[in-house]
């Protein structure tokens, strides 16, 4: 059973707030703050954190190199690099606040520094997964269409490839951010829910045609067939009905969006199973995009514009986090320069 410290919750609730409220952080990014101050409190069993001492700082370490995750396995190096670096933050802000001047300095925080060689792990890039576009549009050709359902999962896969959105904006869309005159998607962060609330006006990429036809139709099948509206789900749930034998049963599309992005992670997953191939996720498609700008574009604006499509506000991230390059392949593109 957790323990309940008072004056520990009470700081806590000042720093979230002061981090909300000062620093503009969403609840979902101090959740992750939160979470990480719970794991210290229990590594240290939840002493008060007037008590601090350094050597809670090395126990805390210790404990985190040898927690396991939901999987049973070893905490990676980033996950472990990023929770001492949110808990050394939080008493950072402690030093500096009444009644705990005393209790630690702001030399006390640097016992949360990770070691070196832990920390050079975490921060090298590694190579994300992702489909290649024949793996892509492979699964996507064997998906079925029969039902309404499945005109509608498929037309998922093709919105992915079509745009590179993240699946949580996606989620929330409604068939009024669509415009297909002008083959772009609007997301809005008003009503999208779009990550840091950035406004992203994407314009469909340059993929397989298959993909623009596949959800060009389902956009029609839902306006012309389905009397869905401007405010409908553009990747409605299913809606639950009374069956006939008792018990409830999906009697259709809804015209709300799903809840949560389980579901939409599900299907992508799903799609690349029948076909024998990685189980990827809708994230793996803007790995995908990107690996395809760095063979297509031919300048360097060309490529910043294509990341900017995907909602990147600057090359750093597109390149440093989707484009990282291997050792060997470094080793083979400097052998192969030629000299002016």
């Amino acid at each position: 059973m957790r323990k309940v410290v008072e004056e520990n919750e009470r700081m806590k609730r000042k720093y979230v707030f002061d981090l909300e409220q000062a620093d503009g952080l969403d609840a979902k990014s101090t959740d992750k703050i939160l979470a990480a101050i719970l794991k210290f409190e229990q590594s240290t069993g939840f002493k008060p954190f007037k008590k601090f001492h350094i050597d809670q700082a090395a126990k805390f370490k210790t404990h985190l190199f040898k927690a396991k995750n939901q999987r049973g396995q070893p905490l990676s190096h980033s996950t472990v690099d990023a929770t001492l670096s949110l808990v050394r933050k939080f008493f950072l802000w402690l030093a500096g606040q009444s009644g705990y001047k005393k209790a630690l300095t702001y030399s006390d925080t640097r016992y949360f520094n990770n070691n070196r060689k832990s920390a050079r792990i975490a921060h090298t890039a590694n190579e994300k997964q992702s489909p290649s576009l024949e793996a892509a549009f492979h699964a996507f050709q064997a998906m079925p269409d029969a039902t309404e359902f499945d005109k509608r999962n498929k037309a998922l896969f093709a919105f992915f490839m079509l745009t590179g959105a993240r699946v949580g904006a996606v989620a929330s869309l409604r068939l009024k951010h669509i415009d297909l005159f002008h083959g772009k998607v609007f997301q809005d962060p008003r009503e999208v829910n779009t990550k840091a609330a950035k406004t992203i006006d994407t314009t469909f990429f340059p993929v397989n045609p298959a993909y623009l036809e596949c959800f060009t139709a389902w956009i029609d099948f839902l306006r012309t067939e389905k009397f869905f509206g401007d405010t409908d789900a553009l990747f409605p749930k299913a809606q639950m009905g009374l069956a006939k034998t008792g018990g409830f049963q999906n009697v259709g599309l809804s015209r709300d969006p799903f809840a949560t992005t389980a579901p939409l992670n599900k299907i992508i997953r799903n799609a690349f199973a029948m076909v024998q191939l990685p189980h990827y996720t809708p994230h793996a498609f803007r790995t995908t995009l990107i690996k395809m700008a760095n063979d297509r574009c031919a300048t360097v604006e060309e490529f910043k514009a294509w990341g900017m499509n995907i909602g990147h506000e600057n090359m750093a991230v597109t390149m440093g986090s989707y484009l990282p390059i291997p050792n060997q392949r470094k080793e083979e593109l400097i052998k192969n320069m030629k000299l002016a």
